[in-house]
């Protein structure tokens, strides 16, 4: 079983890498019977399309990896140990999940948690592979430029009442509070975003998962940053379909984004 796909440059290479660790539907054939059928034929909490909506990165000199395997089986912007992203009061998924983000349970049956013993076997399968390739990645770009930028891919319904009862920003750019990346990039990256015409936030109410929070060490000159958006932005109203003229305003943005935070990486 293919856990990931990695897709590296086609020209010369860009000290960036994406990862896009929630666009991932699969739920592998022997843990397909533990969960209720009505939720797998869809899985709303999928990053739909984000992989597609990045696949221009290659030829520009980025690496894009993006998952394979559901975050209903193991969630890989998720603390392994569980630890919370925020405390805030809002509903936060473990790294097994056993709900969807409404809360709705995903297993037959209703179960509360997933054993130690499970979530452990998950994380060596799938977890830390996607992680090992992400450093490795990493590793190579940052021997080649002396630094680098990891862009964590998401996307979002607009509206999420379990975590607000409003709906989100268009653009949402996380920094773990200033602390995954240089200022100089933070503000790269805003001023870049803001020129789109859309409404964008900064840390609030995402300010970056586990990969962000993990990979992000500017100290070493290795740099993280994560763009949620509305799926709204590249889908249709229903926000379960590809929609090509929205997607193309977003790449279109999202081309100059990287363009001005891979020129700032080299200047």
């Amino acid at each position: 079983m293919t856990l990931f796909d990695v897709v590296h440059p086609s020209g010369g290479n860009a000290p960036i890498v994406l990862s896009v660790p929630h666009c991932g539907a699969t739920i592998p054939d022997e843990l397909k019977d533990l969960y209720k059928p009505e939720k797998i034929q869809f899985i709303d909490d999928t990053d739909w399309f984000v992989e597609q909506l990045y696949s221009f990165a290659p030829e520009m000199g980025i690496t894009l990896i993006s998952a394979k395997i559901s975050r209903w089986v193991i969630d890989l912007n998720r603390d392994p140990e569980n630890k919370p992203l925020y405390t805030d009061g809002r509903v936060i998924t473990d790294v097994c999940t056993t709900t969807d983000f409404l809360g709705n349970p995903i297993y037959a049956d209703n179960r509360k948690v997933v054993d130690a013993a499970t979530r452990n076997e998950r994380i060596e399968k799938y977890y830390r592979p996607y992680h090992s390739v992400i450093e490795a990645s990493l590793a190579e770009r940052k021997k080649e430029f002396g630094k680098v930028l990891l862009w964590d891919c998401h996307s979002i319904r607009q509206l999420v009442p379990s975590i607000t009862q409003e709906k989100f920003p268009d653009l949402i750019l996380g920094d773990a509070d200033g602390t995954s990346a240089s200022p100089g990039l933070i503000e790269c990256a805003l001023k870049d975003l803001e020129t789109s015409g859309l409404a964008v936030s900064h840390n609030y109410p995402f300010k970056g998962g586990f990969i962000t929070r993990h990979f992000g060490r500017p100290s070493e000159r290795m740099h993280a940053l994560q763009l949620e958006m509305s799926k709204i932005n590249y889908m249709d109203d229903t926000e379960t379909r590809w929609m090509t003229s929205r997607a193309s305003r977003i790449q279109d943005q999202l081309k100059r984004t990287l363009t001005s935070l891979s020129e700032a990486l080299v200047s």
